[in-house]
Formats: C-alpha cells, structure tokens, sequence
C-alpha cells in the first residue's frame, strides 16, 4: 500500500502542476471567468491570482517558513506513512493527499515564490484556492476520520474482549 499512496500522490501532483500550467496559460492575471451562474447569482468561477502567504494571505512574504514547514511535513509524512504501511488505508491515503498538496504548492513557491490559486466560490467570503490546497484539507480530514474510525473500532474490539473474560470466568 505504500508504494500505491506514492503512486497517488505524485498523480495528484502532477493533476495540480497541469491545472496551475492551464490557469497559468490561458487565464490571465487578475481575470475572473464565470463558471456557473444563476441569473445575476455567481456561484463558482475561475479567478487567476498569485498568493505569496498561505490561506487568507497570512504571512505574505514569509516564503523561507512556507518552503521549510511542508518540507518537514513531507518529510515525516512518508515515514509515517512507511510505518504504518499494513495499517488502515484510509490512513495511508489522507496522509499521501496531504503530502501531495503540500508538494503542489511547494513546487509553486520554490519556483515562484508564489502559489497560483483559481478556484472561487462566490457564494461565500472565502479565498480563493486551488487544487493542492483541496488535497490538503480533504486528506486532513480523511485522516480525522480514520482516526476516529479506529477508535471506534477498537472501543469495539475492547467490549468483545472484555466480554469474553467475563463470559470465562
């Protein structure tokens, strides 16, 4: 399984890398495509921007920190990942998405020294983001839920257990 979450991963990087190119490409800076609309109600476009900080711009600018902490975050992801290899799949998988959107923006601030966001929706006062930063929040919370599928599996596991001995006694 871990040689597949690799797989995963770098297909997921690769996905962002390509869509960032498309956006990159074709999209001019600053420019807002509407996507869907319902009469004069937006609900989803692509919108070119460049952001130098992380979510809601926080710590623009603070490039070296935004480069060194997925760095690290990878870097402890695949050991963990390789430490718990026959473990839960969905485990494996949450933690190769979240290295994969750690890596796809990584990739942009190394080269750029900004990451390129597109994906709006209008509906709601949220920033702009793109494809890795959805593989970050959908791998974190795949890996909230495996851990709490595993606690509820052994709080199970436990009760049998426990009455088991009370049965044998």
């Amino acid at each position: 399984m871990f040689a597949l979450s690799l797989l995963l991963a770098a297909f997921l990087i690769i996905t962002d890398q390509v869509l960032k190119a498309v956006v990159n490409n074709k999209i001019e800076l600053g420019k807002v495509i509407e996507v869907i609309k319902f009469g004069d109600a937006k609900i989803f476009s692509l919108t070119h921007i460049r952001n130098s900080g992380a979510a809601w711009s926080m710590m623009s600018g603070k490039t070296w920190f935004l480069v060194s902490l997925p760095i690290i975050v990878c870097i402890a992801g695949i050991f963990y990942m390789y430490k718990i290899r026959k473990g839960s799949k969905l485990e494996i998988v949450s933690v190769s998405m979240i290295i994969a959107g750690g890596v796809g923006n990584l990739i942009d601030r190394v080269r750029m020294h900004e990451v390129i966001d597109y994906i709006k929706f209008e509906p709601i006062d949220f920033p702009i983001f793109n494809f890795a930063d959805i593989c970050i929040v959908l791998g974190a919370i795949a890996f909230c839920l495996s851990i709490v599928i595993s606690d509820v599996k052994k709080s199970k596991s436990d009760k049998l257990d426990k009455k088991k001995v009370e049965a044998d006694a």
